[in-house]
């Protein structure tokens, strides 16, 4: 099998974490973001760079030539653009948009459901993730990442 064999796919995840956090907001609000602040957009401030930047690095892993999604063979190490500064941008993004998602709605149960979504990809994904693409690429890929967080 040439693929990462990821425990699921992120974006379904992502999208269960939206779901249930806003579902557990509507039956018990745990509003963070004091009154005076203008939640709704730093939140869609937030929200907006973190879209920008999972935008710019499915752009990035398109020109290299290979896939974004989980379940395809990854063809290349892409390094370039936003995989400069971090191993995983796309996901970075996600947990950033869950942020921007939990200002703009002034609800801490988004935050929850981020830590669940965190662990669920460093563990189900990103692990998986790195195991293949070292098995993959060895020695390219190893000295990748020697030179670029996983994060930031």
């Amino acid at each position: 099998m040439d693929n990462s064999n990821a425990v699921v796919r992120p974006p379904l995840v992502l999208a269960l974490a939206i779901v249930v956090g806003l579902g557990l907001n509507w039956i018990y609000p745990l509003p963070f973001v004091p009154a005076s602040v203008p939640g709704t957009w730093i939140g869609g401030v937030v929200f907006a760079a973190a879209f920008a930047l999972v935008i710019w690095a499915i752009t990035t892993i398109r020109r290299a030539g290979t896939a974004v999604e989980t379940v395809k063979p990854t063809t290349a190490i892409v390094s370039s653009g936003p995989f400069g500064f971090t191993r995983n941008p796309i996901y970075l993004g996600m947990l950033l948009g869950l942020v921007g998602i939990a200002i703009a709605f002034n609800t801490l149960w988004i935050i929850v459901t981020l830590i669940a979504f965190y662990f669920v990809l460093r563990y189900g994904v990103v692990a998986r993730e790195e195991a293949y693409l070292e098995g993959k690429f060895g020695r390219g890929y190893l000295d990748y990442k020697d030179r670029v967080r996983r994060w930031v």
